[in-house]
């Protein structure tokens, strides 16, 4: 059974990536994954900065972090668009846990899969930021898969009573049984 950490990269109140990410993650566990849902606002870091870890070495939430990503085989991601491109807090949490760490601490990144999906009260639903969201996570050696999903108007998608039916719906949890399928192929794999 695939193990997969899925965030929202937003830690706002009523966040509508945390929204999709949740029928996403759904559609993880139908496809028979695990997922534990992560919330960034519990493991606050500083902005990235190298005197700071030349000084300090890495935050303890980096370290927690890492451990939680290594534990998992893929990554389910939200990621809203901040002016057509990926919130900082995305970034900055990639960053910081990129840095090379004490031997004891596990490669965050290795051998991982990911989807990313996103939502937004705009228009075009963030696609805009996806492409970006996606070339960092591959920079870093994670698989990304080719679909996503991106919620327009998500203000009004959520809190319609036919949401659960909705193509939006749909669409999400595809993406979570895709990531979840992905996943355990190339887990039993035999090379």
């Amino acid at each position: 059974m695939p193990s997969i950490l899925a965030f929202a990269a937003s830690t706002r109140n009523g966040s509508f990536n945390q929204s999709a990410l949740e029928v996403a993650a759904e559609g993880a566990r139908d496809a028979g994954a695990s997922v534990t849902l992560l919330s960034l606002k519990d493991y606050p870091l500083p902005l990235f900065d190298q005197d700071l870890e030349a000084a300090d070495g890495l935050p303890a939430n980096v370290l927690a972090l890492r451990k939680l990503f290594a534990a998992h085989h893929a990554l389910l991601i939200a990621v809203p668009e901040y002016n057509g491109f990926f919130p900082p807090l995305y970034k900055n949490t990639l960053d910081w846990l990129s840095r090379p760490a004490p031997e004891d601490s596990p490669a965050p990144f290795a051998n991982k899969t990911a989807a990313v999906i996103s939502a937004s009260p705009g228009g075009l639903g963030g696609v805009r930021g996806l492409p970006h969201a996606k070339l960092l996570l591959q920079n870093l050696g994670i698989l990304v898969l080719p679909q996503s999903h991106a919620v327009a108007s998500a203000h009004d998608v959520f809190s319609s009573p036919d949401f659960p039916s909705s193509r939006h719906a749909t669409s999400l949890k595809s993406i979570g049984q895709a990531l979840a399928q992905t996943t355990t192929t190339l887990r039993n794999l035999k090379y």
